[in-house]
């Protein structure tokens, strides 16, 4: 599966920085030991709100937790769905106007630039926007839904609807059953199931490199995808703004904004 040199490095890169996070109690700002080249390996990349925070799209979770002041159950479960569909709509109405507000940042654009030259790499992202898309990336896999698409209901059918009407107050209605249903936001909320999990965790168990940026590790099961990674051999990279939950289960960590970090790294990664 692995080449007996490239499996050697792993090793020794993990034994070394083991040692390093021991010695220095688990500080790992900027743990960049050995330079790789990724154009010959499997990536698999994971993005989070970071990134398109850098973008000036809104994470609208407070560090109170609430969610543009309302609790996570009153906006972002099927329950509150169910119980206030206008309020529902409402929140997530606000959230896809903004994307024509917002454009791609360094970050993305790098990444689109990355995707360009490796031929068996994977993005996997926590965000609902597209950026990733208009940064250059294809075949995105957003594990918690699309802002710019709408669900049926009946069907389950997905629609991009980003027309005028389609961004007002008004709720919009499917043109895939016969008689037209209200289209509810293709968002995986709270108590579902996230999105192309199975083809997700292959790729993970697959790849030689992963790596993760803008994350804060507290969710899951994207925050569990370096523990897989990790155990299946891969080389695990985190480029996040500050140090996570979970930053000691990487390799090599790059501390600081994405949108800075990342032009620089793809350029040596591709070297």
């Amino acid at each position: 599966m692995y080449s007996t040199n490239f499996c050697d490095n792993i090793c020794r890169r993990k034994i070394y920085c083991y040692f390093y996070k021991k010695l220095y109690n688990s500080e790992l700002l900027n743990l960049n030991l050995f330079c790789i080249s990724v154009r010959d390996k499997r990536v698999v990349v994971l993005t989070g709100a970071g990134v398109s925070a850098e973008s000036g799209v809104k994470t609208f979770r407070g560090n109170d937790g609430l969610w543009e002041n309302h609790s996570l159950d009153d906006v972002a479960t099927p329950d509150a769905w169910i119980r206030d569909p206008q309020l529902v709509w409402d929140f997530y109405q606000a959230r896809r106007n903004q994307l024509t507000q917002v454009e791609p940042n360094p970050a993305h654009l790098a990444l689109g630039l990355l995707q360009s030259e490796i031929p068996d790499f994977t993005l996997i992202t926590q965000n609902v926007d597209d950026l990733h898309e208009r940064g250059g990336s294809s075949s995105v896999l957003h594990m918690h839904g699309e802002l710019r698409t709408l669900r049926c209901e009946v069907t389950g059918e997905t629609e991009l609807r980003m027309t005028d009407s389609d961004l007002s107050q008004n709720f919009v209605n499917c043109n895939c059953c016969e008689t037209p249903t209200k289209m509810r936001p293709d968002i995986v909320w709270f108590g579902e199931i996230p999105m192309f999990m199975q083809k997700i965790y292959q790729m993970v168990e697959n790849c030689d490199i992963f790596i993760v940026i803008g994350s804060s590790g507290h969710v899951y099961p994207a925050a569990g995808l370096v523990g897989v990674a990790s155990t299946y051999g891969a080389h695990t990279i985190l480029v996040n703004y500050d140090l996570p939950v979970n930053a000691d289960m990487f390799d090599e960590v790059h501390t600081g904004k994405a949108g800075e970090l990342l032009p620089k790294l793809v350029t040596e990664w591709l070297d």
